[in-house]
């Protein structure tokens, strides 16, 4: 009698286990936007702060749904009519804000630059991000300045950071004609960031997974000058993963890592050196 019992204790035991690992799985099929994605709707920083005149924009943008929903962002004029143009992709966290002072270093360079947040960050409309609504936001950030500021292909240059940098390859292979890419500190795929964190190795993430961003299999569809930069003690995403993007990137491509620099301090960490890389990569690549 107490044998079977603990048969059926072990057998509920089993079924219930099941149940709740597949729930997870379940949960975090639908739910796996909220690990990826970290938007904030207050903007703390403008240009405004570095004493530079900026516009703000709102872009419309056809959602999936029919909807037009308007997306946010920052034109700053260069001080030149003919400068290039930097298009500003930022990573997954907060918003524009964050990354005004960024903003402002490319500025300092020369650069007219636009940065927009993706639908759902700051200001701008729209639910909650996916890889595909934030590669639609990127492209209908590169048609405004094509269409609406009359902006030449050639002259704009595209720049992602982190998750930045994976929309900012999508993009680039749409348009080849682009004068040239700069990715910072960003990955190969976010499968391979959930693998190398090891917290959901208790699941299929290979079955799982519906937001890839598989910057290495598309990085080989480059056709523009490519900068990589990436620092050494990069806790958040492994500069091995910008070699391996590299390595898998056609020429002309460049590879800069700063000694010392983490995830979010690459320019302040290298300094003057930093405005000369970029500097240098923009004449290679005029």
């Amino acid at each position: 009698m107490l044998q079977k019992l603990w048969v059926k204790l072990i057998v509920v035991t089993g079924i219930l286990t099941a149940i709740a690992y597949l729930a997870a799985c379940f949960l975090l099929y639908f739910l796996q936007t909220r690990f990826i994605f970290f938007p904030s709707s207050v903007i703390e920083i403008t240009p405004k702060a570095f004493n530079r005149k900026y516009q703000d924009v709102w872009i419309p943008v056809l959602a999936a749904s029919g909807k037009v929903e308007k997306m946010h962002g920052w034109w700053i004029p260069a001080a030149t009519s003919n400068a290039n143009v930097l298009l500003y992709l930022h990573g997954n966290g907060v918003n524009i804000g964050a990354n005004a002072a960024h903003a402002d270093r490319f500025h300092q360079m020369g650069f007219a630059v636009l940065i927009i947040d993706y639908r759902g960050y700051g200001l701008s409309e729209g639910s909650f991000p996916t890889e595909k609504s934030v590669y639609l936001d990127a492209t209908t950030a590169w048609d405004y300045l094509v269409t609406q500021r009359h902006i030449q292909p050639s002259n704009i240059f595209i720049y992602g950071h982190s998750l930045g940098g994976a929309i900012a390859i999508d993009l680039a292979v749409q348009q080849p004609q682009a004068a040239g890419i700069i990715i910072e500190s960003s990955f190969t795929s976010i499968q391979n960031i959930v693998n190398i964190r090891g917290q959901f190795r208790l699941f299929p993430v290979n079955i799982i997974l519906n937001q890839h961003f598989d910057s290495i299999n598309k990085v080989k569809g480059l056709q523009m000058p490519v900068l990589f930069i990436h620092g050494t003690d990069d806790f958040v995403v492994p500069v091995d993963m910008s070699k391996q993007l590299y390595a898998a990137a056609p020429e002309p491509k460049q590879l800069i890592i700063v000694p010392n620099a983490g995830h979010n301090d690459v320019a302040e960490i290298a300094g003057l050196q930093y405005f000369q890389i970029v500097n240098k990569f923009v004449r290679l690549a005029e």
